[in-house]
């Protein structure tokens, strides 16, 4: 497919400078776009490659009216970036039915177009909405659903009575509904608590590869409406993750958490149990997390500090050296003071 860039500009809601008749078949990184390709550019540091790209087209921000190259200039490059890469993509591909080497209990109640692959269990009393794409090695147990149009990737298990929303994406290895972490000790034995809730993932959700979300001791484990998981995570039993939040590679979450609404919580960061995290509340990475966090600011460090008071302790920190060194060298003036002192109040 073909497009001249003011065709495009006209689809997004931008303006071109430059040949607008140019056409555009495709989208490329600054680095690696070729001719027939258009690029963007995001950010000002980039602004340097902007002539040195082979890109036909580039998106730039309105503010950006001369250079060498065809710009499409817009509000918010990045997001043009993504409308356009939606048109060049192609669209899902066609139903492919469900394959014979695919196990479905005859009580489970399927959709309709669906595609279901190879080596895909699906339990007793599931529920597959219209348009599932289920592939190989997924594992969907007992009384789950999984709702219209989600993708469950490779070797995705769905524990059972799990519920999945619509337009879910499940990235391959991901785990629903295991087991909370939930023992007490009775003498020097481990006990475990029987973990009976569920897991609840709203619609518009996105988990990454070899993700874990465990399910509910009592009541339900529940990631709500549009939150984006990275891989490597780990939510805990009873946890609450509000709509649209952003966790990061390699967070653990401890059982019972609430975490707000548009909430970030940066790579590595670690949260322990029983707390809340208000919304728009943004976490650094590597940060731990032992107390609740107020919303609508900004955090870093471990344990973490709002994140202003923590620049102001983390410049300290080059200095703590020559400080111990000062600090001995008043306590030793000190002491020959008293020393010096001391007999003469003896006199008296």
């Amino acid at each position: 497919m073909k497009k001249k860039l003011k065709e495009l500009a006209e689809w997004v809601g931008g303006t071109v400078i430059g040949d607008g008749e140019v056409e555009i078949s495709g989208v490329g990184s600054i680095e690696e776009a070729v001719p027939g390709e258009i690029t963007f550019v995001s950010s000002p540091k980039y602004l340097r490659r902007l002539n040195e790209t082979r890109a036909s087209a580039v998106i730039v921000s309105r503010e950006i009216t001369v250079a060498e190259k065809n710009l499409l200039c817009v509000d918010h490059p990045t997001l043009t970036l993504i409308k356009i890469l939606t048109l060049f993509t192609p669209g899902p591909p066609q139903p492919r039915g469900i394959d014979p080497h695919a196990w479905i209990s005859p009580s489970a109640l399927l959709g309709k177009d669906l595609s279901i692959y190879p080596s895909v269990y699906v339990g007793d009393r599931c529920e597959i909405g219209d348009r599932v794409t289920l592939y190989p090695g997924v594992y969907v147990g007992e009384d789950s659903k999984i709702g219209e149009d989600s993708i469950l990737h490779p070797n995705v298990s769905v524990y059972a009575r799990s519920l999945i929303g619509k337009r879910v994406i499940l990235h391959s290895g991901v785990v629903i509904g295991a087991d909370g972490f939930g023992y007490v000790k009775e003498g020097a034995k481990n006990a475990k608590i029987p973990q009976v809730g569920r897991v609840i993932i709203e619609d518009d959700v996105e988990v990454g590869a070899n993700t874990t979300i465990d399910r509910a001791s009592l009541g339900n484990t529940i990631i709500h409406r549009g939150v984006k998981v990275d891989n490597l995570v780990q939510i805990a039993h009873n946890v609450e993750i509000g709509e649209d939040s952003l966790i990061v590679a390699q967070v653990g979450i401890a059982g019972s958490s609430k975490i707000g609404k548009n909430v970030i919580l940066a790579g590595q960061v670690g949260v322990v149990d029983h707390i809340e995290i208000g919304d728009n509340a943004k976490v650094g990475a590597q940060s731990g997390v032992p107390h609740n966090l107020a919303p609508d600011r900004g955090y870093t460090g471990s344990p973490v500090l709002p994140h202003q008071e923590f620049l102001r302790a983390v410049s300290i920190f080059p200095k703590l050296p020559e400080m111990r060194k000062t600090l001995l060298g008043i306590e030793k003036r000190l002491r020959k003071i008293e020393e010096m002192i001391s007999p003469k109040e003896k006199e008296k």
